[in-house]
Order: structure tokens, then C-alpha cells, then sequence
């Protein structure tokens, strides 16, 4: 039986924040795409995540280079809030 490509990833309102994430797991592709960029290919991802199938992984990467300016964004965004979040006194 094929899969469909569209049925891996799955946003959910109130579900990892209403990111895309890969379908019936809580990993976003922001994750993924986190890991890709420091290094790692599909397969080491996939050795990080064994609940995924490798299918899986590639769905969220392709998702992730179709989408580079918004999921890039979003990374930055991530990142500025964690910065303000860091810099205030405890």
C-alpha cells in the first residue's frame, strides 16, 4: 500500500504550538530542520528519532526547503525569544 506525501506531516491547532509536525509524532519539521542544519542527514535523523521512518524524515525536509524563508523566520524568531528570555533577571 503507497503512502501519500501530504498524509505524513499534519498541523494541529494547540498541538506543538500549531507547527507542522510530522503526523501521529510531536517532532516538528523545525526540529528536523534544526538537526539538518547542524549536520546531519535523513538517515542520521532518522537514527536520532527511531520512531521515524526515513520517509518521514524526508517529508519534513522537503517541506523544509520548500518553505526556507518561513521556517527560517520562525528559527529566528524561536531564537530572539529564548535570547530575551535568557537576558532578564531571574
Amino acid at each position: 500500500m503507497s503512502t501519500m506525501l501530504d498524509s505524513l506531516l499534519v498541523r494541529t491547532p494547540g498541538v506543538c504550538g500549531g507547527r507542522i509536525r510530522i503526523g501521529g509524532t510531536r517532532i516538528t519539521v523545525h526540529r528536523i530542520a534544526v538537526l539538518y542544519k547542524q549536520g546531519q542527514n535523513a538517515e542520521e535523523v532518522a537514527r536520532t528519532y527511531p520512531h521515524l521512518s526515513l520517509g518521514q524524515v524526508y517529508a519534513a525536509l522537503a517541506y523544509y526547503h520548500a518553505n526556507r524563508d518561513e521556517v527560517e523566520a520562525e528559527l529566528a524568531a524561536d531564537d530572539a525569544e529564548y535570547d530575551s528570555l535568557k537576558s532578564q533577571p531571574n
